[in-house]
């Protein structure tokens, strides 16, 4: 598997190999890409989006191995807590969602058990089939034109604080137009 090495190689950190999480997500993504009949990254980089599940390290395994990222609109985050992705190819309207079976990891333990755990995943996650890795499913995802790479809107200004909405994520009630945190949906608390 050149591509596969290519990858790991691409993650390692100071001469450090990357974590077992990161060559699972980027098997992930090459199991994705060949099931979607993607050979090349170079004519879809801005129609593959990835929706990935968990916010750990599959986000940088998938930007890593696909090019999608959050700047570009590419790489979305539905936190789920799962180590799952869904690919959707965007000129073929195809979906695919990958998920990683727990049975990997215990079959991890028995082909290694007298390394370290995560050594122990490290290598079973290069070594196993995509068959005993993940579960693959073709789905349908139906991406809002607003989430796609590319839209362009007017900036909309919220009425009760003034900063900018982008993307249509701007709140209505009644007759204003407020942004998520005026409108009670936010993740901080004004000190």
């Amino acid at each position: 598997m050149k591509e596969l090495e290519h990858y790991i190689r691409a993650a390692s950190r100071n001469g450090r190999p990357p974590r077992p999480g990161i060559i699972l997500g980027i098997r992930m993504a090459l199991a994705a890409l060949g099931r979607l009949k993607i050979a090349g990254l170079a004519h879809h980089t801005r129609s593959l989006v990835v929706v990935v599940e968990t916010e750990r390290c599959l986000p940088d395994a998938i930007e890593l191995a696909t090019g999608c990222r959050l700047g570009n609109r590419t790489l979305k985050l539905r936190d789920m807590g799962k180590m799952a992705a869904t690919f959707v190819d965007l000129v073929t309207n195809r979906a695919v969602r990958v998920a990683a079976r727990e049975s990997a990891n215990r079959k991890a333990l028995e082909l290694y058990p007298t390394v370290e755990r995560e050594e122990a995943l490290s290598l079973a996650y290069r070594k196993l089939s995509e068959e005993e890795l993940f579960d693959v499913a073709f789905v349908k995802v139906q991406l809002r034109p607003e989430d796609l790479p590319g839209y362009r809107a007017p900036r909309i200004f919220c009425d009760r604080c003034g900063e900018g909405v982008a993307f249509r994520r701007e709140v209505r009630i009644g007759d204003r137009v407020l942004c998520a945190a005026c409108a009670g949906k936010t993740y901080y608390e004004p000190l």
